[in-house]
């Protein structure tokens, strides 16, 4: 793994410069390090126009629909007027799910029958989104598995659509990735980015933290910003991804399984 292989290099050579020999100081190198592998988190694109479109991306388990309504009630309670858009048309379930979350977040949901084209979806959800003055619109994907080639495609053509309809759209395209799901999700991750130029990430289920250790790994490969990450089940359990606090939670779970 690159990432392992650079890390030991710099520590050896922070070792040999500092003349380190003390647990505690390997510690803080090792701490010192670690932040260096990740850049300083950057606001999303989301202001300066009329209307900013997020596409939402990710594989089905991945937390993609909890999140969408999480980070819908973080924008409302920035007082951005925000719309959601079912875009997710192929489980009948997948409407009925962000429509639940939709509500849960106060958020307006624009859906419409399962099989229906996508695109169709986004462009209602735009004209919807201009004639109420909403200044964000979320867009649900389906969760394709990276896998699948007619699928992703499917994928690339909603891509398309959004930059039709609204100027330089998708101003973000976010992936939600399963932290627990180590190495695989940075297959995910070079997938989803080939087709659609995936722009951040969104990591869920990082209720512990030294699950998201592949965090490392995604960001260094391809230098993708982590926005947001999943601490939990409930509505307000997206919070802004702090690297500082991340690495250093990484030694405190350490510290509480050896003690």
């Amino acid at each position: 793994m690159p990432t392992t292989t650079e890390l030991i290099k710099r520590l050896q050579v922070r070792v040999r410069r500092d003349g380190l020999t003390k647990t505690s100081q390997m510690n803080d190198a090792i701490k010192a390090e670690l932040r260096g592998l990740l850049s300083t988190p950057v606001p999303l694109n989301v202001s300066g126009r009329q209307l900013s479109v997020i596409m939402i991306v990710g594989v089905n388990g991945s937390g993609k629909t909890t999140t969408i309504g999480k980070l819908a009630r973080r924008m409302q309670l920035n007082n951005r007027k925000t719309l959601i858009a079912a875009g997710d048309t192929f489980r009948a379930a997948a409407i009925d799910q962000v429509q639940v979350w939709g509500e849960r977040a106060g958020v307006p949901v624009i859906a419409g029958k399962p099989g229906m084209d996508p695109g169709a979806i986004v462009y209602d959800a735009v004209e919807a989104a201009n004639a109420r003055g909403a200044e964000i619109l979320i867009v649900d994907t389906a969760g394709r598995l990276h896998s699948n080639f007619n699928l992703m495609q499917e994928l690339k053509k909603v891509y398309a659509v959004m930059g039709k309809v609204v100027p330089d759209a998708p101003h973000e395209v976010l992936l939600v990735l399963d932290g627990t799901t180590g190495q695989n999700a940075l297959t995910q991750a070079k997938k989803f980015q080939e087709m659609v130029n995936v722009t951040g990430l969104i990591v869920t289920k990082l209720d512990g933290t030294a699950k998201g250790g592949m965090i490392f790994a995604i960001h260094q490969e391809l230098g993708l910003p982590i926005h947001y990450i999943g601490v939990g089940e409930t509505i307000y359990d997206l919070v802004p991804f702090d690297p500082d606090r991340f690495v250093a939670g990484l030694f405190d779970e350490l510290e509480e399984k050896e003690s």
